[in-house]
């Protein structure tokens, strides 16, 4: 917790950029972003190449639980179930 302070400026402003694409770009720009980002975080060897991925896992796991569920979980209590 103590270590994310560091982080927020240059996140603010990642994120300001990226408001500033067109929506149809982000998708791409996020990717690049991404990949450049554990491209420089991690020596290239098989042992970080599959530590990455599991990084990458585990962000998408925590996306979906803290954002997109409790989006569903609205849309369900506005809309009724499937």
């Amino acid at each position: 917790m103590e270590d994310r302070p560091k982080y927020e400026n240059a996140l603010g402003e990642l994120i300001g950029i990226l408001k500033e694409q067109p929506v149809d770009r982000v998708d791409g720009e996020l990717n690049y972003i991404i990949t450049r980002i554990l491209k420089g975080a991690y020596p290239l060897r098989y042992f970080n190449l599959n530590r990455a991925v599991g990084v990458l896992e585990c962000c998408k796991l925590e996306f979906y639980r803290r954002v997109a569920a409790p989006y569903e979980d609205t849309k369900i209590e506005q809309n009724g179930d499937v």
